[in-house]
């Protein structure tokens, strides 16, 4: 079992920025495949972003050159860096680990929201 908590919303203004994290439990965080996903009520939980344990990373989108994706596999941690904050950005954003060592596994986080607005 592997336990997410995230960290990092909040209420920013259009065009700021906000960092979100989420610490992960187990001993194998260096080989988890990583992922932060949004959900506004009513929609479907959508991609943001993923890092893959070699470090290689996608997006989509909607966030392409505004989020960052990252890991510190020492401390157990992926942030995703969010810039140029738009009102559509507004979602409860979750943490996802794919797990594949000792046992497989996919977990998620509890949420944090992130408000964008005046």
């Amino acid at each position: 079992q592997v336990q997410l908590v995230e960290s990092g919303g909040g209420l920013v203004q259009p065009g700021g920025s906000l960092r979100l994290s989420c610490v992960a439990s187990g001993s194998f965080f260096s080989t988890y495949g990583l992922g932060w996903y949004r959900q506004v009520t009513g929609k479907q939980r959508e991609l943001v972003a993923v890092i893959i344990s070699s470090g290689g990373t996608n997006y989509a989108d909607s966030v392409k050159g505004r989020f960052i994706i990252s890991r510190d596999n020492a401390k157990n941690t992926v942030y995703l860096q969010m810039n140029s904050l738009k009102p559509d950005d507004t979602a409860v954003y979750y943490c996802n680990a794919d797990v594949r060592v000792p046992t497989r596994g996919n977990y998620w986080g509890q949420g944090t929201q992130v408000t964008v607005s005046t």
